[in-house]
């Protein structure tokens, strides 16, 4: 399997220059996983499969699922694009690389564990002052507006929010320049955290049921149900902040 990932990461590098990579190749990625985790949960709330499983009662039409994706992409394109762009000169400033060989799984997993709090921390704040009233009413009200949250809507949002939600994201890798392996692993990481945090639905096989302070779906997905003023579970990931 090593030599399977190493042979395509050099067919990746050989063919691709850096930058492609860093920035249209992260961009592709990111949409891929995100899409194709996301999707299958607005089938599983219209068929209404898994139906004990879901978390509230309540669900979208399908009109506010196509919204939802009409958003989405215009966001993507119009703004988690040009910040990929933007940002490759300080990734590369701050030495990250994308040559053979990988860091150690030692280093690859040093590295995510610290993005991982770091970037929950700063969630954290970021999302509480995004929860007072001037804030909550003209930006993060947008994320709001999907009370029974579904995967996708983990990334819909109000244009300033999103530029937050990036920076609370890439800041780590930013001041640790990584190699290029482990901020794709981070990205497929956050997204899949964040896209099962909102999916609404709880599973036995979740991993709020495994990992100690993990938040996950029922965790966030109270969040969404209450109030600005009264809502809670400000976190990202975890749980203790909240605590």
């Amino acid at each position: 399997m090593a030599s399977l990932i190493q042979s395509c990461w050099l067919y990746l590098i050989t063919h691709f220059s850096d930058f492609q990579l860093a920035c249209l190749g992260s961009f592709f990625l990111h949409e891929s996983i995100f899409f194709l985790s996301g999707i299958p949960f607005i089938y599983l709330e219209r068929a209404g499969w898994l139906k004990k499983y879901k978390i509230q009662v309540k669900n979208n039409t399908p009109a506010s699922q196509e919204k939802c994706i009409i958003r989405l992409l215009l966001y993507h394109f119009g703004v988690n694009l040009p910040v990929m762009l933007a940002s490759y000169p300080v990734f590369r400033h701050m030495g990250m690389q994308s040559s053979l060989p990988f860091p150690s799984w030692n280093v690859i997993l040093t590295q995510i564990t610290f993005y991982f709090i770091l970037e929950d921390f700063i969630f954290y704040w970021g999302h509480r002052i995004l929860h007072t009233k001037w804030l909550y009413k003209h930006v993060h009200s947008v994320h709001h507006e999907y009370a029974t949250p579904f995967g996708l809507t983990s990334e819909y949002a109000h244009p300033a929010e999103i530029l937050f939600l990036g920076f609370a994201t890439i800041i780590g890798p930013a001041i640790t320049g990584p190699h290029l392996l482990t901020l794709w692993l981070w990205m497929v990481l956050r997204v899949l955290e964040t896209v099962e945090a909102h999916c609404g639905y709880h599973f036995p096989w979740s991993l709020s049921n495994f990992l100690p302070l993990y938040g996950g779906a029922d965790f966030h997905d109270y969040h969404h149900r209450l109030l600005y003023t009264k809502s809670g579970n400000y976190s990202s990931t975890f749980t203790y902040m909240d605590w």
